[in-house]
């Protein structure tokens, strides 16, 4: 085909669309809807790939942690001989420092909060906060874990710890709740009725998705929190591997001298678990399959829906065009050349819905952005494209049948047509 019939083709399905526009918007409909849920849900989707992908690198990429039950699980519903498993202990930390040359920091942390069954509040004054969670430090973990960083006043010392001073450290959110109008620094505040001095405030760094985060959390001394909670006994413990040493190596020095610390026997499973900070991006993706799932079952059915409304005008085009195309044939047109201009239109069609849907789904995206600004959704080129080809290929794959039967038509037959 010519580019000079190319053309002409291309006027023809546009004068099509514009002389039937009621049927054309009814046609479109289906492939609108299929593109624009496509392009909508991935865009939200990949925008918040990237965003899970920068708190993983905030919380440490080279930081793991080591706890009693595999991450994101309920211990409840975990077999009996991993709800059995043996506690971790305060002393294990510093023998992983004697057993595992290649770690650079190890630090362990014990929390209080009321996703592990237990409450607490602080008070000053007038003012009290309740949904927060009480997290027991030393001092090493705010190198574990960079996203624990002081704005005003210090972290927990050395000192505070061997000593297990009644001081503590407020999340940016526990701070405004009660100093709305002062400085908290130096401050004596009521945590679960005894007295702690505020030494310091947290940079402020919201929880994912409106969840809790670094904002909610109080620090204390570790061994101000064992001598306090002795019953809050679920441990963790966090280490960093230096870029200079090898994962592997760190891992499995970490692992064998776990085993050995906890007497696991040679042909026995670890009853421990060593995360990857990589679990978060992980836990998502399990997440966010179930509705790519759900998001491919919509726009299929839209996009069928779609192909069959295609289908159908082109059927109706081609009875109602009958005599020009008798005309088409007489005048030397070939089969091919017929097949190819109704296949051009049913294409046509299909990429104009398609266009529709592309900019209808990057205007969804764009107003999720800003209502949810926590929802970056982000419309990337590879999604367009996609998007393109997918309302190309339903004009092919729909147009197709339409298109061959205009061209195996006779021509004597059609020039008597009425």
């Amino acid at each position: 085909m010519s580019r000079a019939e190319l053309r002409e083709n291309l006027l023809v399905a546009l004068e099509t669309l514009r002389a039937h526009k009621v049927r054309s918007a009814l046609t479109l409909l289906g492939i609108v809807i299929g593109v624009t849920s496509v392009i909508s849900v991935a865009a939200i989707i990949e925008g918040l790939n990237r965003y899970i992908q920068n708190q993983v690198q905030a919380l440490g990429s080279r930081t793991f942690f080591i706890t009693r039950f595999p991450a994101g699980t309920n211990p409840q519903a975990m077999p009996e001989k991993i709800r059995t498993r043996k506690y971790l202990d305060y002393t294990d930390a510093a023998f992983l420092r004697e057993s595992c040359p290649s770690l650079a920091v190890i630090t362990t942390f014990g929390t209080r909060a009321a996703m592990l069954g237990e409450t607490n509040e602080i008070r000053y004054g007038g003012q009290v906060v309740e949904r927060l969670i009480l997290r027991g430090v030393e001092p090493e973990y705010a190198q574990a874990l960079p996203i624990f960083a002081i704005a005003e006043g210090r972290f927990i010392s050395r000192y505070d710890e061997n000593h297990g001073r009644a001081v503590a450290v407020l999340g940016h959110k526990v701070a405004e709740g009660l100093f709305p109008h002062s400085d908290p620094l130096g401050k004596i505040v009521q945590l679960n009725g005894k007295p702690y001095e505020v030494i310091g405030v947290l940079e402020e760094y919201p929880g994912l998705f409106g969840g809790p985060g670094v904002d909610d959390f109080i620090l204390i001394p570790l061994s101000n929190f064992r001598k306090n909670y002795p019953d809050s006994r679920e441990l963790v413990i966090a280490f960093t591997v230096p870029p200079e040493a090898g994962l592997e190596r760190a891992l499995d020095e970490v692992v064998e001298a776990m085993r050995r610390r906890r007497k696991v026997p040679h042909h026995a499973e670890n009853d421990f678990e060593v995360i990857s900070p990589e679990f978060l991006a992980d836990l998502w993706e399990q997440l966010t399959g179930a509705l790519v799932i759900l998001t491919g079952a919509v726009s299929s059915i839209g996009l069928i829906v779609g192909g069959v409304g295609v289908m159908n005008i082109m059927l109706i085009s081609v009875t109602e065009r009958t005599r020009e195309i008798g005309v088409r044939k007489a005048v030397g047109a070939r089969r091919a050349d017929i097949r190819a201009q109704f296949l051009l239109e049913a294409v046509a069609v299909s990429l104009a819905g398609g266009l529709l849907g592309i900019v209808l789904g990057a205007g969804v995206a764009l107003a999720v952005r800003r209502l949810l600004p926590s929802v970056p959704a982000t419309v990337s080129l590879l999604w367009v494209l996609l998007g393109v080809a997918m309302s190309a290929g339903t004009g092919v794959f729909f147009g197709y049948y339409p298109a061959n039967r205009a061209a195996n038509l006779d021509p004597a037959v059609c020039l008597r047509y009425e």
